[in-house]
């Protein structure tokens, strides 16, 4: 306007909202819709209710979850959801072949092949597989395999199948939402028996249900200065190994123990055991007291019913700021630190095992870890009796570039090859790897550190 001529001011505001803004918002409402859905469901029906959700955002023709076997060398499929024309037929999805079942539950197992459900687990990423659908239009269908993973434990993995290439934002989408759904199994099998009975592909005695116990909840744990993960192969009447980890704003407490004996006996020694270091270190107890009060424990008990119960342990302390490691070792298999390319057994004088004498002095030795050791916690069934014969500096060496969590697997596997798959004893493996860097992020949006994650397989 110049003055002279009378005219109009329209003001014209643009809300304007960029392609990325506009994914990020599809994305909250997607992740919106899926806590609903579960908190909605019971604990029984919240995967279910939470994996239709998954499925109707993304559009997908189905969609399953397949939860980790307890063996560790497989999946079991507890949900499949299918969607679209075939959600409404009235049949419902039906269990294939070699299904277990339990009144209206089903669980079908899938063992690891090397093929794409295996390299998502052990990848950490998202595998697309075209497929050739019989009778469709499209006569093809994309499957994405993505794992369900939290801080580095795999819990399982999330399968959908779409009509429709998927773009690079449709597998991150996956992704995310799969990194979610491990959230919502955690919470929900806190209240049911559902995930625990699809997990166990064979039946467990009464010894092995008190060693379960014993067990942290989560094998893996992610942090940014370390990766670390446990597995325990039980013996057909042994439940003496357990393993233990916590993690405190500044250090990490571990502790392995093997107890001597058979069946329901030794699972209550290891259970006196490993109640005693949780309630020494929850009260704030140091590494020595931590064994000084187990050693009291167990010997009070074989006292009082006139047995001679002892059990080997190691009890750690590593401080995440300094990168210090203090250990205590009753009488067990020293451990072995793997640094560069050299496997050695650490030099640790072992004291006397817990329980062999009330007033017994335990030691701690310290060791400085720097980054790239892995540490290698073992019981003796895994260096002993028919797995004596096992080079096990080789193999650690072997083994070197695995995730901690594949790495645990494969020593195993070791052992139950030259035993001829009939071990004599727990074989029980913990893996420390020291990145180094505390209070650093770990390089991850969702599922394991990528930069940690095993290769894939040839």
């Amino acid at each position: 306007v110049d003055g002279r001529k009378r005219g109009k001011i329209v003001w014209c505001e643009l809300d304007v909202v960029d392609r990325g803004e506009r994914d990020d918002d599809e994305s909250l409402r997607n992740l919106g819709r899926v806590l609903e859905g579960a908190e909605a469901a019971s604990p029984v029906d919240a995967v279910g209710a939470v994996t239709r959700e998954l499925g109707v955002a993304l559009g997908a023709i189905s969609v399953s979850f397949l939860i980790v076997d307890l063996s560790g060398r497989g999946l079991v499929r507890l949900t499949h959801v299918p969607l679209g024309a075939t959600a409404n037929d009235g049949t419902g999805p039906s269990p294939s072949r070699g299904a277990r079942r339990s009144a209206e539950e089903w669980a079908t197992a899938v063992p690891f092949d090397g093929g794409p459900a295996e390299q998502a687990v052990r990848t950490q990423t998202v595998q697309v597989v075209e497929e050739t659908v019989a009778g469709a239009a499209e006569g093809h269908s994309w499957r994405l395999l993505a794992p369900v993973t939290e801080r580095g434990e795999s819990v399982g993995l999330l399968e959908l199948c779409l009509p429709t290439p998927p773009t690079d934002d449709d597998v991150g989408e996956v992704a995310r939402l799969a990194h979610l759904l491990a959230f919502v199994v955690i919470a929900n099998r806190r209240h049911t028996d559902f995930f625990e009975w699809g997990q166990r592909s064979t039946s467990f005695s009464l010894s092995a249900e008190i060693q379960q116990r014993l067990l942290p909840s989560a094998r893996t744990c992610e942090a940014g200065a370390f990766s670390l993960s446990g597995w325990l192969e039980p013996a057909a009447d042994i439940a003496g190994d357990t393993f233990d980890y916590s993690l405190g704003r500044d250090e990490l407490f571990l502790s392995m123990t093997d107890a001597m004996g058979h069946g329901v006996s030794a699972a209550l020694t290891a259970t006196l055991c490993v109640a005693s270091l949780r309630n020494q270190r929850r009260s704030g107890g140091s590494v020595v007291e931590q064994a000084m009060a187990t050693n009291a424990a167990v010997a009070e008990h074989g006292a009082l019913l006139g047995v001679d119960d002892f059990v080997t342990g190691l009890v750690g302390r590593l401080d995440l700021r300094s990168a210090s490691l203090q250990l205590v070792n009753a009488g067990h298999v020293p451990p072995y630190l793997c640094r560069g390319r050299d496997v050695r057994t650490l030099d640790l004088a072992a004291d006397v095992p817990f329980g062999l004498f009330a007033r017994t002095a335990y030691t701690s030795h310290t060791l400085r870890l720097q980054p790239g050791d892995r540490l290698v916690f073992l019981t003796d069934g895994m260096v002993e009796r028919n797995a004596a014969h096992i080079d096990m500096p080789a193999v650690i060496a072997q083994t070197r570039g695995l995730h901690v969590r594949e790495a645990v697997r494969a020593l195993a596997d070791r052992v139950l090859e030259v035993s001829g798959q009939q071990l004599r004893d727990d074989a029980t493996a913990v893996c420390l790897d020291w990145h180094g860097g505390h209070g650093a992020d770990r390089h991850v949006v969702n599922g394991a550190d990528r930069e940690r994650a095993s290769a894939a397989m040839s």
